[in-house]
């Protein structure tokens, strides 16, 4: 009988190794994704841009995931390359979609006009600067989400059946450390440097260093490739297109991408909003502002492993679910209220919602894992973000639609960088209901999952270490 020699995924100090590289390409990746969002008010004045214009840059993070399907072609480049050559590739293109970006807003681009449409129908008119920061956020949102499907199926790699949740919730904490710091320091940047484009230089700064740790990684993956040839550790099956078919057919899977684009369009179009939405309804300047929707992130940091350790040891993520899109639906519900308008209430809330921000991923990304098998894992995780990515794509351009279309409430000249400027004021009771409504659905779908495990027995309930190491 042939023993089987101890491998780097055995030691824990490699493995945890392994995971703080992947966790601070995460960190540098996640950085961009929101850099601008505390600059809202300013990009609209610099740029002549208005809220429907910013939710078109916004919502351009998705276009080509969805349109073009990169995101399903990333899956499958990810499931027959390996995480090694995808994840190079990954950043590669984030750093190309974050020179378009600099280049858009650091005023190389003229402000006039472009539209796009059939006869009557124009299906978008915004400053050329707008559409050009949208064609360099959507090539970084290429990257970004490959990049994201990466980094989880290399957590799975060297986890399974170990500390997998926790591994995962750690990750994505990380990660969130770079949505935190693009709510903190954009606006001092700003202030500092006075270049409205001096966020994105740091963001291409981060992407760099984020590529170096990923290369690192890539030494220790390829450790384990040859550890696992000497142990005669049969390979994955090739990837096969008939794989697509065989995740479509399991109903739970579905259950969660819902789940999925349902919450994280109630989370992350809520971040892009937020600080103006703070300034306006709470009246205090955006140098402050940004640090509020910035609790959000680093909630998540602390909670999301904690949760996940939870999920390793006592099992319940269909329950971890339901209790985090609760908690989404209060918070969104009482920022939609007009008259609860105390900064201490706004604060609370946004660390409520933090708490309903780690249960949820804590439990859903494990989740994945335990229902499709690890050879199909990237393109199921790539159809998950490419349906989320709708979500990302599509809400940000209603907000900003509804906002203009049927919140204005007036203007008034506010103090901007030492200069009185005329900003247009909003009520945002109707985009917090319509985030809410997302929140109710997730509940919906989150019940309907437990139901079908409870159903199919895929173990969502079930501690998932395996054994102690």
């Amino acid at each position: 009988m042939t023993t089987l020699k101890t491998t780097l995924r055995d030691k824990k100090g490699f493995r945890w190794a392994v995971l703080a590289l992947v966790s601070v390409s995460m960190l540098c990746a996640y950085y961009l994704t929101d850099a601008l969002a505390p600059l809202e008010q300013r990009l609209e004045i610099s740029l002549n841009w208005n809220s429907t214009d910013y939710g078109f840059y916004t919502g351009a993070y998705g276009w080509f995931n969805v349109f073009l399907l990169m995101l399903i072609f990333g899956g499958m480049i990810l499931d027959k390359m390996g995480v090694k050559f995808t994840g190079i590739l990954a950043i590669s293109i984030m750093l190309i979609g974050a020179g378009i970006k600099y280049w858009a807003i650091s005023g190389h681009v003229g402000d006039h006009i472009i539209s796009l449409g059939i006869g009557s129908w124009t299906f978008f008119s915004v400053p050329k600067s707008a559409l050009i920061a949208g064609l360099g956020f959507a090539v970084f949102g290429v990257g970004a989400e490959m990049f994201g499907i990466t980094a989880n199926k290399a957590v799975v790699r060297w986890f399974k059946g170990k500390e997998f949740a926790l591994a995962i919730g750690l990750n994505t904490s990380v990660g969130r450390i770079g949505t935190a710091l693009a709510m903190f320091t954009p606006v001092p940047l700003v202030n500092l440097t006075k270049n409205l484009s001096a966020p994105v230089i740091l963001s291409i700064l981060l992407l760099l260093i984020g590529l170096v740790a990923f290369i690192c990684f890539t030494f220790f993956d390829r450790k384990l490739d040859k550890e696992e040839a000497e142990n005669q550790v049969a390979p994955e099956e090739e990837f096969k297109l008939s794989d697509i078919k065989e995740i479509a057919k399991i109903k739970a899977f579905w259950l969660i991408t819902v789940l999925c684009v349902l919450f994280y369009s109630a989370v992350f179009p809520f971040i892009k909003f937020a600080t103006q939405l703070i300034v306006q309804k709470f009246g205090i300047s955006d140098d402050f502002a940004g640090f509020i929707p910035a609790l959000l992130p680093l909630g998540a940091l602390i909670l999301t492993p904690v949760f996940g350790g939870l999920y390793d040891k006592k099992g319940k993520g269909a329950t971890i679910m339901i209790i985090g899109s609760v908690i989404l639906l209060c918070v969104h519900l009482l920022f939609s209220i007009p008259s609860l308008n105390s900064l201490y209430v706004a604060i609370g809330l946004v660390l409520v919602l933090g708490v309903g921000f780690s249960l949820v991923p804590s439990a859903m990304w494990p989740s994945v894992a335990k229902i499709i098998p690890e050879k199909r894992l990237g393109t199921a995780y790539s159809i998950t973000f490419w349906v989320q990515n709708w979500g990302l794509m599509l809400v940000p351009m209603l907000i900003g639609y509804v906002l203009d279309k049927y919140c204005i409430t007036g203007t008034a000249v506010q103090l901007i960088d030492g200069v009185e400027r005329e900003v247009t004021l909003y009520n945002y009771t109707i985009p917090m209901l319509i985030f809410a409504g997302f929140g109710a659905l997730a509940i919906f779908f989150a019940f309907w999952l437990k139901r079908e495990d409870a159903q199919k027995g895929y173990g969502l309930e079930k501690p998932n270490i395996e054994k102690e190491n």
